[in-house]
């Protein structure tokens, strides 16, 4: 067994990457994305040209995936944000946190000053924690915002941290 690790993505990694961001897009769960999105349109979303996509890796096979952009244009610029998700595989194996990490420091690295979360579903307690144990602080709290398939309304955090 290999160690996890971190590469940019690759043209040949869309079928990976699909296979792990299609059961999160349909959970609803989690991302603000249509359920019903196509894979045509989530990989064109997760590759777009305004982001750099990463996967994590473990003896060839892809268990994670990221992507880091700028959070805003001009002004904002300074600051970036970024998605993650990972496969059912990877689940409780550090490979989100060891994904957080990576883009910390691709992000300081690439002249960003911070990064910004601009709506993470307050009830995906395992990213909060996550996130907050990485020095992410919750700033705002959008009340109600999110309308999750099982849960109902919950809240949606704005999450930030300097770099």
């Amino acid at each position: 067994m290999t160690a996890l690790s971190i590469r940019p993505a690759r043209p040949d990694d869309t079928a990976a990457i699909w296979a792990i961001i299609e059961p999160v897009i349909c959970a609803g769960e989690t991302y603000t994305l249509d359920r019903d999105m196509s894979g045509d349109d989530a990989l064109a979303y997760w590759f777009g040209a305004d982001k750099e996509t990463f996967v994590a890796e473990e003896d060839g096979v892809v268990l994670g995936t990221y992507y880091l952009r700028a959070n805003q244009a001009g002004g904002g610029g300074h600051v970036c944000n970024a998605g993650y998700m990972t496969g059912t595989a990877a689940t409780g194996r550090g490979v989100a946190r060891a994904m957080g990490l990576h883009s910390i420091d691709h992000a300081k690295a690439r002249g960003f000053r911070a990064m910004q979360f601009n709506f993470v579903v307050s009830s995906n307690v395992r990213a909060v924690g996550l996130w907050q144990s990485l020095g992410f602080e919750v700033v705002g709290r959008l009340p109600g915002a999110f309308d999750h398939p099982v849960e109902g309304f919950v809240d949606a955090l704005v999450m930030f941290r300097t770099l």
